[in-house]
């Protein structure tokens, strides 16, 4: 067998690390990207694709022709590998020096780092607080209401009439009395003329009450009546089903069944007794 035959079979071909291929695309000069958006550490000289915002590794990074790897769209491992035909093999224009991205990115840290929002954010205005006639509104009974006034009278010296030792005689006429007296005396006085019409609401709607709970009584007791005997009877035979397989397991029928000890017996006995109760209940229930 001759030498060439020799080499070109035994001999196996190198791969090839480097991809020849150059995209056709003018190359990419990092002067037109921010300093944030590419590295050139010569440990991981990398930049941001343009057209896909992937970071990229610059391979030949020191040669005279520097461009971006065949890379991917996408996070690795996680989407699904769409080659980035636009910026893959494009070659990169290294015209910003070391020195000069490390003092762009610097004063852009140092101006944006201390950086503070002016925008005002006001506080709510704190609202003074309702008057005593404002909280109670409309929803307060006649004793309330008068409960409320007579408190009102006692604390006002407007609206009440005091004798030299400060005793409280009587209170005044609603029109010499302050807003909240004045306010507090018309919602007692409407709501006592108003109290034998809302009592009688009331008792109209406890009676609708009382009338809908007897009614639904009633339909659940029709109901139950309808289906009482078959739950009965389903309840009965589920107990005589488990009285049953507690005996056989008690009295086996066959001769080489396991024999069981003491306390599985007592077990067993206690099961048992509590069934046969519980049927004794059921049979007293239905009848």
């Amino acid at each position: 067998m001759s030498a060439s035959t020799l080499e070109r079979t035994a001999r196996t071909r190198r791969s090839r690390t480097r991809s020849r291929t150059v995209n056709a695309r003018p190359a990419l000069a990092l002067s037109t990207l921010k300093p944030h958006q590419y590295d050139l550490r010569p440990a991981c000289a990398s930049l941001v694709c343009p057209d896909c915002e992937t970071w990229v590794p610059i391979t030949g990074f020191g040669t005279k022709k520097p461009k971006v790897v065949p890379h991917d769209t996408g996070r690795a491992g996680k989407d699904l590998a769409v080659r980035c035909r636009l910026g893959s093999n494009r070659l990169v224009t290294v015209n910003v020096t070391v020195r000069k991205w490390q003092e762009r990115l610097e004063d852009g840290h140092a101006e944006t780092g201390h950086r503070r929002s002016d925008r005002v954010v006001r506080k709510p205005q704190a609202k003074p607080a309702p008057a005593v006639m404002q909280i109670v509104g409309g929803t307060v009974d006649d004793k309330t209401a008068c409960k409320l006034d007579e408190a009102h009278v006692r604390g006002c010296s407007t609206c009440s009439v005091r004798d030299n030792e400060g005793r409280i005689l009587r209170a005044v006429d609603i029109a010499s009395r302050c807003t909240d007296g004045r306010r507090l005396a018309q919602l007692a006085a409407h709501t006592k003329r108003l109290a034998p019409a809302r009592r009688k609401a009331q008792m109209d709607r406890e009676d609708w009450h009382d009338r809908r709970a007897w009614a639904l009584r009633l339909l659940h007791e029709q109901q139950w009546d309808q289906h009482a005997k078959k739950v009965g009877d389903a309840d009965l035979q589920r107990v005589d089903d488990a009285l049953a397989a507690l005996i056989q397991t008690l009295n086996p029928r066959k001769a080489d069944a396991p024999q069981l000890t003491d306390w599985e017996r007592a077990d067993l006995m206690s099961a048992i007794t509590l069934l046969a109760t519980r049927r004794e209940q059921l049979e007293r229930h239905r009848r």
